[in-house]
């Protein structure tokens, strides 16, 4: 009786543990949405669920304070500036800018920082690749900055329009900002979630 309980108690932890989820899970979690916190933006399927769901378990208030941050504001009306959700912990930033062209723009990574990269309007091509994928390191990593600079060896191409966000991880290199057709103005905001 006592190992019956001693087992049933330690198999019901281990199914709160994201980690050990199966990908048919974590799936059917991440597609209820419970997670945007009624925000309405579709996120874009190069999302890492997996990478996503073990983050926000860990730290869920944070990632909570994040959507309620982008639902709970007038995003096309935003001053151009940082905001500090949560201090050093989370804050976002809105910018405007022109997209950029492909062979003037480096791909980027992050160490201690989740990026939620959402277009508030505009269009931009977002290059993924990665990190395994780094063929040469091009800028090295700035702590102060959180950001080195590389070239990959294979890319994939998204397209960032209004309709949808994305969020990249320490494992994940990206070039946003790329031009979709044409150079044409964007505006964005990026969410920089802390990593612990």
């Amino acid at each position: 009786m006592v190992l019956i309980s001693f087992f049933g108690l330690t198999g019901s932890k281990s199914s709160t543990d994201p980690a050990t989820w199966s990908s048919k899970k974590i799936n059917k979690w991440f597609t209820e949405n419970g997670w945007l916190c009624g925000w309405s933006i579709t996120p874009d399927s190069s999302i890492n669920k997996r990478e996503f769901t073990v983050s926000y378990f860990k730290n869920k208030e944070r990632w909570e304070k994040a959507f309620k941050f982008l639902k709970n504001n007038d995003l096309s009306k935003l001053e151009l500036k940082r905001y500090d959700i949560d201090g050093d912990n989370l804050f976002a930033t809105v910018s405007e800018y022109m997209s950029k062209n492909e062979e003037t723009a480096n791909f980027e990574a992050h160490r201690k920082y989740i990026d939620i990269q959402y277009v508030v309007s505009g269009k931009e091509l977002m290059n993924i690749a990665p990190l395994t994928s780094v063929k040469e390191v091009i800028t090295q990593y700035d702590a102060a900055k959180d950001i080195e600079f590389v070239t990959v060896n294979k890319v994939v191409n998204y397209r960032a329009t209004p309709s949808r966000f994305f969020i990249f991880f320490p494992c994940d290199a990206h070039r946003p900002g790329l031009k979709d057709g044409i150079n044409s103005p964007v505006r964005k905001v990026v969410v920089k979630v802390k990593v612990d």
